[in-house]
């Protein structure tokens, strides 16, 4: 029997399954985020590394049947973290064979049930990427809130505050967000806004991308201002895929979406398979931890076939 261990480390939370080769999860282990540029290398090494003894263990195996592990960890991608992802791993499971990856590849592949397509994820950030018939593996995006990560919740949320002041100071349409965002903040006034956001001394990326919810909601009710958003971040996310079209010479690849703002249906996720001609809303086949445990098993050079 072949066993294999998927570790997704994700910006919150690291998930680590074990799985047959059929990918039936035998044992699982969650924890805390593992992202070594938030909690630094060691922490997260120690992290990964116990929630993985604790899914083996779940699965009633040992260290030893592990064959084979696929990873991917946000802020360690193996383009520049090969070494130390393999570390991570090759310490608590020095015999098994490891597929260094990252956490959107991951997720490419569980969408897909293998290592081919096009993932259109936005969640608080966002990304394209696709994988063709070369089996090179291209990203789009994913360059992080100061360089991109269009039609995210945290662009929609920034473009809810923006037009908020735009219409405070006269520049834009007066709008329900106004009344809503205030509420929602706490915020006394539109002028609280810029000391809220600019001197608190932290991160508010997390917070602005939660109320992207309440620009869909005013979206579904038909504010033109929230419906304006919704359109400009669905034409972003559809720009993305153009791109990776474009750079695989048109060749016809699956489409799969991916994150907390397009696994759904709502005006975002509606409006994104209408600008890319999709007449169902393609929800990923499988988790990014199962993609990894699906490139875990390519490791072994064997052929499979997912449901």
């Amino acid at each position: 029997m072949i066993y294999l261990v998927g570790i997704d480390g994700g910006g919150s939370t690291v998930r680590v399954v074990v799985t047959g080769s059929d990918f039936t999860i035998l044992g699982e282990a969650t924890d805390t985020t593992a992202n070594p540029n938030i909690v630094g290398r060691e922490v997260a090494l120690q992290t990964i590394q116990a929630a993985i003894q604790r899914a083996v263990a779940a699965a009633n195996l040992t260290l030893e049947d592990i064959s084979a592990v696929g990873i991917g960890v946000a802020g360690a991608d193996s383009s520049h973290s090969e070494a130390w992802v393999r570390a991570v791993v090759q310490g608590v499971l020095p015999a098994a064979e490891v597929a260094p990856s990252s956490d959107h590849e991951i997720a490419l592949v569980g969408a897909h049930g293998q290592r081919r397509g096009i993932l259109v994820l936005a969640g608080t950030g966002s990304l394209a990427s696709g994988v063709g018939a070369s089996g090179e593996y291209v990203l789009v995006g994913g360059r992080g809130y100061l360089l991109g990560d269009e039609g995210s919740g945290y662009w929609m949320g920034m473009e809810a505050f923006k037009t908020v002041v735009r219409a405070y100071d006269g520049r834009a349409p007066e709008t329900s967000l106004t009344a809503l965002l205030l509420a929602h903040f706490n915020l006394p006034d539109v002028p609280a806004v810029i000391p809220w956001l600019y001197h608190s001394g932290i991160s508010r990326n997390k917070e602005i991308a939660g109320f992207a919810g309440t620009v869909l909601q005013q979206a579904e009710q038909g504010d033109p201002v929230s419906t304006d958003i919704i359109r400009r971040a669905a034409e972003e996310l559809a720009l993305s895929v153009r791109a990776l079209r474009h750079h695989f010479d048109m060749e016809a690849l699956p489409i799969a979406f991916a994150g907390g703002l397009l696994t759904v249906e709502n005006p975002l996720s509606l409006k994104l398979c209408q600008l890319l001609d999709l007449p169902d809303l393609p929800r990923p086949q499988y988790p990014p931890v199962i993609g990894a445990a699906i490139l875990a098993f390519s490791k072994l050079g064997l052929n499979f076939q997912t449901r």
